[in-house]
């Protein structure tokens, strides 16, 4: 499938850093560095803008060695790019640390999935069907 995509950054396009990969690195593109102190969040452009098909959500998302190494992450996780959004695709990242985190432009902050979605319509009812779960949930199952 092929997606158009505008890149005003001097950056890369994201690519596919494996050939299994589900995700796309995408880079910062900012004028100076960001300083990102403990608890600290920013919205961090990108210089990105796509054109989705129809059906079709991007998903922004934390890099795992990112969050584990420096504990930085991705707020609105996952956050949705939606088909009909034409604005720049912007990060929110927190810092979950205790250290100072520097944003340095062009370093690879989130990963972006792309994903296939269903629209759905709503049927309001009384009553839904018994399942053995129940209204089970948030750990009801146990630990082990």
């Amino acid at each position: 499938m092929l997606v158009k995509i505008i890149n005003k950054s001097d950056n890369p396009l994201p690519v596919y850093e494996t050939l299994l990969s589900a995700g796309m690195d995408i880079r910062s593109y900012i004028d100076e560095p960001i300083v990102l102190r403990p608890l600290e969040r920013a919205l961090i452009p990108t210089g990105l803008f796509i054109e989705l098909p129809e059906g079709h959500e991007a998903q922004i998302r934390p890099r795992s060695g990112l969050a584990y190494k420096k504990g930085i992450t991705v707020l609105n996780t996952p956050g949705t790019i939606d088909a009909d959004y034409r604005g720049e695709i912007k990060v929110i990242i927190i810092n979950l640390s205790q250290e100072d985190f520097i944003v340095q432009s062009g370093e690879r902050i989130a990963q972006m999935v792309i994903s296939k979605h269903e629209k759905i319509d709503l049927l309001q009812v009384d009553v839904l069907e018994e399942t053995e779960r129940g209204a089970g949930g948030f750990g009801h199952t146990g630990t082990k």
